[in-house]
């Protein structure tokens, strides 16, 4: 289970594992959070009050400080299991839907016309149409795409990273994705 960290303005910074919350919570530096509660730790017991220490762990947490960095910026990281969840593991050419071990990804400008790899550039593809269209663009090999790549937005990113979303977090990321996004349902 991870715990989604934002910033102090509400901003994605980090999938986060409990122990990673709990430091923050430990160090005071949570500022806000919502969710539902995810776990509780339960600590030493102080020698004067004889008190129990107890952190409650939440979904959601907003941290102190600003990021150093306009996170708007920042290009997501391209990886065959985020593109292929960008895609809805739906060929481009077909428009099957495949099983992630059944899937490619695949250049619109290939590499050996100089195509670069990079979110605009690929799309995913059946293994069979991958090998049809070959080192050929869609239009030389007379198979036009179906749909269109783009780079994902921060919010989308944060969904596409992680398999294991619990409900009140994906709702606040969905909250956030722009109307055209193919991550809706």
């Amino acid at each position: 289970m991870k715990v989604l960290k934002l910033s102090a303005q509400g901003l994605p910074q980090s999938w986060i594992s409990l122990e990673q919350a709990v430091i923050h919570y430990a160090a005071e530096e949570v500022r806000w959070e919502v969710g539902q509660t995810v776990a509780t730790f339960r600590g030493g017991h102080n020698g004067r009050t004889g008190e129990q220490s107890i952190i409650t762990v939440n979904s959601i947490i907003g941290t102190k400080g600003v990021p150093g960095i306009n996170p708007f910026d920042l290009r997501p990281g391209l990886t065959n299991a985020k593109l292929f969840a960008r895609d809805r593991n739906i060929c481009a050419y077909c428009g099957d839907e495949f099983a992630e071990a059944d899937l490619t990804r695949e250049h619109i400008i290939p590499f050996a016309q100089n195509g670069r790899d990079g979110w605009m550039n690929v799309v995913t593809a059946c293994r069979a149409c991958n090998h049809r269209k070959s080192d050929r663009t869609p239009e030389q090999a007379h198979m036009p795409l179906l749909y269109t790549p783009y780079v994902p937005t921060l919010w989308e990113d944060f969904i596409l990273r992680n398999r294991r979303i619990l409900a009140d977090q994906m709702e606040f990321l969905m909250a956030h994705l722009p109307k055209s996004s193919r991550l809706y349902a």
